[in-house]
């Protein structure tokens, strides 16, 4: 059965976040751009960079952006907050098709989830789904606690700098 998330003051965010089955969580929004353009955010570090730190968390950057988005690349994503502690995220690139699909890894730890976008056009807008499977519903929700709880305000800021980069 699908569980919807509520995030409380995220009125004006317009990210679904739904539980699927044991282990899964799906994300969808709606984007004023065509998949070519959104999928552009997702693959080049320049446009990242803007968009993927929540804005919700200041003082944390994204110190390194290393992505090569390629069935088979990798990625290396560094966080930190001005001091010498930094966290790591990193992974690869399971499947990659050009302006209509991502799939990787979360390699940082055990819990770490497969991770899915998927940018479908709908009349020059995208419909984005993003979907994380977790090796357990245990993980899943920690990660509802965590980084995926920050995932609607970061689709809102990706919203906003489509807005800013247009076609």
């Amino acid at each position: 059965m699908d569980t919807r998330v509520d995030h409380p003051g995220s009125g004006t965010i317009a990210a679904t976040v739904e539980r699927r089955g044991d282990r899964a969580l799906v994300v969808t929004r709606r984007f004023s751009a065509a998949p070519a353009t959104v999928y552009r955010a997702w693959s080049e570090p320049t446009l990242f960079r803007r968009w993927w730190v929540p804005d919700s968390m200041p003082g944390v950057a994204l110190m390194a952006c290393d992505l090569d988005v390629r069935t088979g690349g990798t990625y290396r994503l560094e966080f930190g907050a001005g001091g010498t502690d930094t966290m790591v995220f990193h992974g690869r690139y399971l499947d990659v098709v050009q302006d209509a699909l991502i799939v990787w890894t979360n390699d940082e730890g055990e819990e770490g989830a497969v991770t899915t976008v998927i940018f479908e056009d709908e009349g020059g807008a995208t419909r984005l789904t993003l979907r994380e499977v977790y090796p357990s519903e245990a993980a899943r929700e920690d990660a509802l606690q965590g980084s995926a709880a920050a995932l609607p305000e970061q689709l809102e800021q990706l919203g906003a700098l489509l807005l800013s980069i247009g076609e």
